[in-house]
């Protein structure tokens, strides 16, 4: 399933990565009962990146204490479960060869440790002082962490949906 391009000059040229014996075996290997943990995991520090950008504009908004501490609650465990989501997928990236093959993945990849990095910095800049950290760099950097959630998270469905990565069975 080689994919075939011609050049201007006649040559034909084929994408090697496809030959390789063990690009199709994209089974996950970290499963728990056949489901896959890195999938189970991510969905918690996507909607906690959410749940802290939504807690700081009702801060913003109401000047209520309550959402300045749920916003730094909420990023902190955005980050701490979004680095065992993370230790999962590396598990993956290194135990599978049919992931471990694709380019797509490794955008993924980056953009995760991406994310990770501004989610670190978004909890420790709320813990020295959690209502004065909302504005502006809270709300700031939540609605940057939001942004790239979304990134990582689209990068992360094309893997799944379209190339059937990470999946119990792998097709």
């Amino acid at each position: 399933m080689a994919e075939t391009q011609q050049r201007a000059d006649g040559e034909r040229l084929v994408d090697p990565i496809p030959l390789r014996p063990d690009f199709e075996q994209t089974a996950s290997r970290i499963a728990v009962a056949g489901h896959p943990v890195h999938a189970m995991t991510v969905a918690f520090p996507i909607a906690l990146t959410f749940c802290n950008f939504g807690a700081d504009v009702f801060y913003w908004w109401t000047g209520d204490a309550f959402w300045a501490r749920a916003a730094v609650w909420a990023s902190g465990m955005a980050f701490l479960i979004g680095l065992l989501a993370a230790g999962s997928g590396v598990m993956e990236l290194i135990m599978v060869p049919g992931i471990r093959a694709r380019a797509s993945t490794w955008t993924h990849a980056v953009i995760a440790v991406v994310l990770l990095s501004i989610l670190g910095a978004n909890w420790g800049y709320r813990l020295l002082g959690y209502e004065a950290a909302v504005l502006p760099y809270g709300v700031l950097l939540s609605g940057l962490c939001v942004i790239m959630v979304g990134a990582t998270g689209w990068h992360g469905g094309k893997l799944v949906f379209d190339y059937n990565l990470g999946t119990s069975n792998g097709s």
